[in-house]
């Protein structure tokens, strides 16, 4: 049934639209992604508007509106205000997130900051406010993804990862698959370079030169961004990372990767990876086992290759765009395009750039300190790993090599803020789903499932 409301959705959205009913958005966040966000929503999107802005420099949500197309707005400072603008059909702007998260005029929040602490208290509050939430955010949903799936079931509302993004694009795929009755063994990226000692000033040009914030750009280049998509893909399929950072196998074309991936690890847990520098060059791929003779044959015919693998790829990701298919599917059906479906499977450890010595201040993602890759939640947790999206503004309490795994012990000891807090609770959370699923085999076997 998962291809199902997919095919439904325009004419969903349509309905809407005429109906004059439409999906009313209001976005956290109007930083390079965000403009492109309401750019696209400014055409506007059938069935959807994009109703209010927040961000904490307004300047920046004004220049995201204007870039739109839309030429008049009002700015507010509470949900009132902006339930009384909406309802008037005035677009508002604001520097308090609240105020939208909590305005009954908004029927959806999507969460764009890239942030983590300040992220997850928006969510946190949209979801108490009964707000479906649509995150564009991988540093936050890599790092307590779970722990926000669970609070948005108890409150009876939906919170997706974004269609557009690899691990939309790659679950869309996956479940469109599922339903053709393939059995999935494997998904991930298409990725075009990965440099790990990447910094600020190597990608400063390039940033500058693509108007887009220059940590950002480092964490797309260093693998810190490839192995949180991943981890939010892992979560949602219970794939697991074959080995710290995934394998990466360099390819001419991503449909390689049907021989290049490990078959005993495919077939027992699944894996999320990445294929570098493959044709077609962006986009995600998902990765299906066949070994009954007269389906393989036909599979070849189609010019699939001889299996048992076989590589499915969407040769695009367009989180702008495609954001609208994420929108609509939560709104309208309740349906999350991927979000975790239990305690974590990976998530990402912060790994030394270089020698980094006692007493010194980490940087947190896309920094001069360290790079982030994905491990298997199992090892990270025994290694008391340390998520790199915890880790801006830790002091080194001893020297550490480059390369070199950070953990908790490496640290000087602090109190643990809001994020912190969260992630412990998922934690725990987690320690105790899998001492229930200890005593239960069968929920085991289809809580793990891989199809």
């Amino acid at each position: 049934m998962a291809a199902l409301p997919l095919m439904m959705l325009d004419t969903a959205l349509q309905e809407l639209e005429s109906s004059g009913r439409p999906i009313r958005v209001g976005m956290v966040g109007a930083g390079a992604k965000g403009r492109a966000i309401a750019l696209q929503l400014g055409t506007p999107a059938p069935g959807v508007r994009l109703v209010a802005i927040a961000n904490r420099t307004i300047s920046h949500a004004e220049r995201a509106f204007r870039e739109s197309g839309v030429t008049s707005w009002t700015r507010v400072e509470t949900a009132s205000e902006a339930e009384s603008a909406i309802s008037r059909g005035v677009r508002v702007l604001t520097e308090n997130a609240s105020a939208l998260t909590s305005c009954e005029a908004i029927d959806l929040i999507v969460e764009v900051t890239g942030t983590v602490k300040f992220a997850a208290g928006v969510v946190i509050d949209a979801i108490s406010h009964g707000k479906n939430v649509v995150l564009v955010n991988a540093e936050l949903d890599s790092l307590v993804g779970p722990i926000l799936k669970a609070k948005a079931d108890r409150a009876g509302v939906i919170i997706t990862h974004t269609d557009g993004d690899e691990p939309g694009v790659a679950m869309t795929l996956l479940r469109y698959l599922r339903t053709l009755g393939l059995k999935p063994v494997g998904a991930g990226n298409i990725k075009g370079m990965v440099d790990y000692y990447r910094t600020p000033d190597t990608q400063r040009a390039f940033a500058e030169k693509n108007d887009q914030d220059v940590r950002k750009v480092t964490s797309f280049a260093d693998a810190t961004k490839l192995s949180m998509e991943t981890t939010v893909l892992a979560n949602a399929t219970g794939f697991r990372a074959g080995r710290l950072g995934m394998y990466g196998h360099a390819c001419k074309h991503v449909s390689e990767l049907a021989q290049l991936l490990p078959a005993d690890q495919l077939l027992e847990t699944g894996l999320v990876d990445y294929a570098l520098g493959a044709a077609p060059g962006t986009g995600a791929f998902v990765i299906v086992h066949e070994e009954e003779p007269l389906k393989k044959a036909q599979l070849a015919y189609y010019k699939l290759g001889n299996g048992p693998f076989y590589v499915f790829y969407t040769p695009f990701h367009l989180p702008h765009i495609q954001v609208v298919s994420s929108i609509g599917r939560a709104s309208i059906y309740r349906d999350a395009t991927v979000a975790p479906f239990g305690a974590p499977v990976c998530e990402v450890v912060a790994i030394a750039k270089r020698n980094l010595k006692a007493g010194e201040h980490l940087d947190g993602i896309g920094g001069f300190c360290t790079y982030g890759l994905i491990e298997n939640s199992a090892t990270a947790r025994k290694a008391d790993a340390l998520p790199i999206a915890m880790s801006d503004g830790r002091v080194l309490r001893r020297n550490v090599s480059k390369n070199q795994v950070l953990s908790f012990s490496d640290l000087v000891e602090c109190p643990d803020g809001p994020v912190e807090t969260l992630w412990r609770e998922q934690n725990r959370l987690c320690a105790t789903e899998s001492a229930i699923l200890q005593g239960e085999p069968e929920r085991k076997q289809s809580v793990g499932a891989i199809s």
